[in-house]
């Protein structure tokens, strides 16, 4: 009977110990997602070091101080993300629902910043490598960031109509946000600030 009991503790043990499979997914799905951002870094480094010491080129002038708003915002969201999950945490479920709205609206507001900001620069993707460079990693990340408001807008859903299965939906998409908005601190810097 000893034996039983002991083989079932250890059993228990490792059950504990093993990650489950979402998080295991999670960590290679962002791991896919940080050489995906790493190839795009690459070409620009490779394009500003072809470049010849023109970079940025003629007329590529980039809103600073716009971007470091709209940056503001993002990291604004990652602390309000990360009170949701708090939230959730301590089972607080209207906290959870009111950090994850917010969240949303920050991440919105980001989306339409950055498209305003694009609708104002005079220069496009084709205008010089400086162009190809910003527009193809802001465009991405931008689209990223889309993908996490959406996700994050499905969790709030489910928060309010489902709140028992909200966890590992929650745990999966704050990682993911907390993965746009440190690649967009690199985007921001190589392309705003390092030039």
């Amino acid at each position: 009977m000893a034996r039983v009991g002991a083989a079932a503790r250890d059993e228990r043990a490792a059950a504990i110990e093993r990650p489950s499979m979402l998080t295991v997914g999670t960590v290679v799905w962002l791991t896919s997602e940080l050489m995906f951002f790493g190839a795009l870094f690459a070409a620009a480094f490779t394009l500003r070091a072809e470049a010849g010491g023109r970079w940025p080129e003629g007329d590529a002038d980039v809103d600073v101080l716009l971007a470091g708003a709209l940056t503001l915002l993002l990291v604004t969201s990652s602390v309000t993300q990360h009170a949701a999950t708090v939230a959730a945490e301590r089972r607080n479920l209207a906290g959870t629902r009111r950090w994850l709205a917010v969240t949303v609206l920050l991440g919105a507001v980001f989306v339409g910043g950055q498209l305003f900001e694009w609708s104002t620069l005079d220069f496009s993707i084709s205008s010089h490598a400086f162009g190809s460079a910003f527009y193809t990693l802001t465009g991405f990340h931008l689209l990223h960031v889309f993908a996490g408001v959406v996700a994050l807008a499905v969790v709030l859903a489910r928060a309010l109509r489902q709140p028992a299965r909200l966890r590992p939906g929650l745990d999966v998409v704050t990682a993911y946000w907390h993965f746009v908005d440190v690649v967009w601190l690199a985007v921001f810097g190589t392309l705003y600030l390092l030039p």
